[in-house]
């Protein structure tokens, strides 16, 4: 199969932002498109592989709990079993938190965190290597903005965050001679249920988000932002103008910066 089909690889694909890049990459490629979609609920994979069919895209449905080591590396085991290469890796799987530090009594979410949103997308890419060294190939990591500023109340998120931004930073540039683009993509809020999932001070699902939501990016521009990185060869995508304009903010302005993440929480969830 490897003759007439390019090779995807997408990490929490059942739902959201995943989902919704499997949709469009099958709707441009079709039938020279194999995607393996990977993510915890194997039947809300399955919905989105009928869809990604509709397009004349074949898809390998493989259950993974990105949190597990070997979970990660059956996944690239299954991708190149099935199809005998990978073109591209986008890890996208992550997981959301709301809580401020000390609000917390137990901290062993925040390693479970850290598992999810950074050793997850270790684990599969360092699995995935030698294939897309092979194939000269592509690795999306998707962070978040949460990634490039501190956002208070988001301490254990913007840690797997920047965590993943300096893994993959690092990774680029080794993997230059070999012909491996590397592309992170840093999303603000999107409008997804990740942040209604995502753990809270005690380590339950947070039931609410605690971010402001009226200017939230559709899930649709944000998937497509992404691919069109990707296939752009881009180092980065920082997709709003207030991403863009606070990264380059605090460098010369850091306490407007975090005035402005503040800004961005809602009263209750501020630090009081």
């Amino acid at each position: 199969m490897k003759a007439k089909h390019k090779v995807v690889v997408i990490t929490g694909s059942s739902d959201g932002i995943g989902a919704e890049i499997a949709r469009q990459l099958a709707r441009k490629y079709g039938p020279s498109l194999a995607l393996v979609l990977a993510a915890r609920n194997e039947d809300a994979l399955k919905k989105v592989a009928a869809e990604c069919k509709t397009f004349g895209a074949v898809s390998l449905v493989v259950k993974t709990d990105v949190g597990m080591e070997a979970n990660c590396r059956n996944l690239i085991e299954a991708a190149v079993e099935q199809f005998g290469s990978i073109d591209v890796l986008i890890n996208n799987a992550g997981k959301s938190a709301q809580a401020l530090l000390e609000e917390v009594d137990n901290l062993g979410w925040y390693q479970e965190l850290m598992r999810i949103n950074f050793w997850g997308s270790v684990w599969c890419t360092h699995a995935a290597l030698p294939h897309l060294k092979k194939s000269r190939g592509a690795i999306v990591a998707v962070s978040s903005l949460a990634g490039l500023i501190g956002v208070p109340g988001r301490t254990a998120y913007s840690a797997s965050k920047f965590a993943m931004a300096g893994f993959f930073e690092c990774l680029r540039s080794e993997l230059k001679e070999a012909g491996v683009r590397v592309t992170l993509a840093y999303p603000g809020v999107v409008a997804t249920r990740i942040r209604y999932h995502g753990y809270n001070a005690a380590g339950e699902a947070a039931g609410k988000s605690g971010l402001k939501e009226d200017d939230a990016m559709s899930v649709e521009e944000c998937a497509s932002l992404i691919i069109r990185g990707y296939e752009r060869s881009d180092r980065e995508v920082v997709m709003s103008f207030k991403g863009k304009l606070g990264r380059w903010l605090k460098l010369i302005a850091p306490g407007l910066v975090e005035k402005m993440a503040m800004a961005a929480l809602k009263k209750e969830v501020r630090p009081h």
